[in-house]
């Protein structure tokens, strides 16, 4: 067996430390010794986890600068360097300008160009000479145009000049040359002579060969013709003419159409300020006649009368208060039908509220009382003869019974009204309904005196309705409602002094649902109006 040569003492502290490299002393780090030429462990992994970092930063913000272009749309060059979107639109505005691309709805056009360069940067001269240049452009297409007989397309080359702020002196000279071609085009004197003949024969107005839409070309192509001035001048006052005798005649709406007519083609005309007067008088005169006839119950002047005064001003609210009185009185005459058991006639007075204010709130009260009168009908039809002598007779001693306590018109349901009102839709015509009608009604009136001396309003609405329910439509009645319409004003007048504006309007809505054509009611509707607006 051969022995190992001694080691040497280099020998023995390499194998030292190499012995400390793989087993270290334990529990004390601090002492542990290396070589010189071997790699330190800690600064190595700390640089290593710096660069990895390093270069998860930079992908996270190259992701979000392509998410902001994708987002923007906008190309890439544009977003560094502005001036290449500048350079862009002015080449090819500059283009379509050289090409006589002037304008162009999908923004293509020389001028709609310029002007999203100008937009970019308004500090660049370039672009508005660009605009200067399609101006002066326009201007000569327009010349070319005109001597072409393209005389549409020329009115918008000038148009377009006008727009981009062309000289006007430049533009209104060649605007005047086109209407001279356009006049000697039409022919002007052809027209003029066809305007003449017509207003010989009586063709005033109405179609496009009658005298005054042909003195009205002639004028819009010359507008300082003078036969043709003279001319449109005579029609407009044999129109004018026509129309006040339309007015004497009581045809207002014919009247009206002729003079506004005339207004619209020559608000200085020297009849229309008499014209214009005549029509306000009659208008008046028509209101006076439609409130007179509802008063009267003759409805259907009274809506023949509102309908005219609509259709010379449809923003006429007195008219559109008197079509919902209307509606309201064939309402109430649907209701007492109703209590007739007079179905078919009811429905048709319904039908007609409808198609006169389908909005009036009587007409829905007034369908919920036909409909109690069908099953009170259907109910009665079912019971025996003798039931419903009975159940007659039961109601008109409940009746009696309420007016010996003094409930007549409350409580509801129990009262003598509500209790005789019930006997009316089973035999409206029975002897003894009719004596307790009889009996009731004035008691109602006297309730009513009474609540409306003590400027009770609210309460005397309950006991003139059960007056209209007893006593049906009258001329008492209808007085009585015009006299607590008036009270409802005052309240309105007082409530809108104190600025209690939505209180006002309910006093309003009141005495419109009385009496729209109540004196006073108007004034209080426009000052209610203005109170609103001033208020939103």
């Amino acid at each position: 067996m051969k022995s190992r040569p001694p080691s040497s003492p280099e020998g023995s502290a390499t194998h030292a430390a190499g012995a400390a490299r793989i087993e270290p002393l334990a529990g004390d780090w601090s002492t542990l010794h290396f070589d010189d030429d071997e790699p330190r462990r800690g600064p190595a992994s700390s640089h290593a986890r710096r660069q990895r970092w390093t270069r998860i930063a930079l992908a996270v913000a190259a992701l979000a600068v392509l998410s902001a272009l994708i987002v923007w749309r906008q190309p890439l060059s544009e977003w560094l360097w502005p001036d290449t979107r500048l350079q862009s639109l002015r080449e090819q505005a500059a283009r379509a300008l050289a090409e006589g691309r002037l304008t162009s709805p999908d923004g293509r056009g020389a001028r709609e160009l310029y002007e999203a360069a100008l937009a970019l940067d308004p500090d660049r001269s370039d672009a508005r000479t660009g605009l200067t240049r399609t101006g002066e452009a326009a201007l000569q297409q327009a010349r070319q145009a005109i001597d072409g007989g393209h005389f549409e397309f020329a009115r918008g080359r000038l148009e377009l000049a006008r727009d981009l702020a062309t000289p006007r002196d430049r533009v209104e000279t060649l605007a005047q040359r086109l209407r001279e071609r356009e006049a000697t085009h039409a022919g002007l004197d052809r027209m003029v002579a066809a305007a003449a003949s017509a207003r010989e024969q009586g063709r005033l107005d109405g179609a496009p060969d009658t005298a005054l839409p042909l003195y009205q070309r002639v004028l819009e192509l010359q507008p300082q013709r003078n036969d043709a001035l003279e001319g449109r001048d005579d029609t407009l006052a044999e129109l004018l003419q026509q129309a006040r005798q339309a007015l004497e005649n009581g045809e207002l709406v014919r009247g009206a159409q002729g003079v506004q007519r005339a207004q619209q083609a020559d608000p200085g005309h020297a009849d229309l300020p008499d014209s214009l007067t005549v029509l306000e008088r009659h208008i008046e005169r028509r209101r006076r006649e439609a409130d007179q006839a509802l008063r009267r119950q003759r409805l259907e002047l009274a809506l023949a009368a509102y309908r005219d005064l609509l259709a010379v001003r449809a923003d006429d609210g007195a008219a559109r208060n008197g079509l919902v009185a209307i509606a309201d009185a064939h309402a109430a005459r649907a209701e007492r039908l109703a209590a007739d058991f007079d179905f078919a006639q009811a429905e048709a007075e319904l039908a007609q509220a409808r198609e006169i204010a389908v909005t009036a709130p009587s007409i829905a009260v007034a369908r919920q009382h036909l409909d109690r009168a069908r099953e009170s009908h259907k109910r009665f039809d079912q019971e025996a003869p003798g039931k419903q002598r009975q159940s007659l007779q039961r109601l008109l001693a409940q009746a009696a019974a309420a007016e010996q306590r003094g409930d007549l018109l409350t409580p509801p349901g129990d009262s003598a009204y509500d209790k005789l009102r019930a006997a009316q839709a089973i035999a409206p015509q029975n002897p003894a309904v009719r004596a307790a009608v009889a009996r009731l009604l004035p008691t109602a009136k006297r309730c009513f005196e009474r609540e409306l001396s003590g400027n009770r309003l609210g309460r005397a609405g309950e006991c003139l309705d059960a007056r209209r329910t007893l006593e049906g439509s009258s001329a008492p009645l209808r007085e009585a409602a015009s006299r607590l319409a008036l009270r409802w004003i005052a309240v309105g007048d007082e409530r809108l002094g104190a600025g209690e504006v939505q209180a006002a309007r309910a006093a309003l809505q009141a005495a419109r649902s009385l009496d729209a054509s109540a004196p006073g009611l108007h004034e209080l509707t426009e000052r209610v109006k203005t109170a609103r607006a001033a208020g939103e």
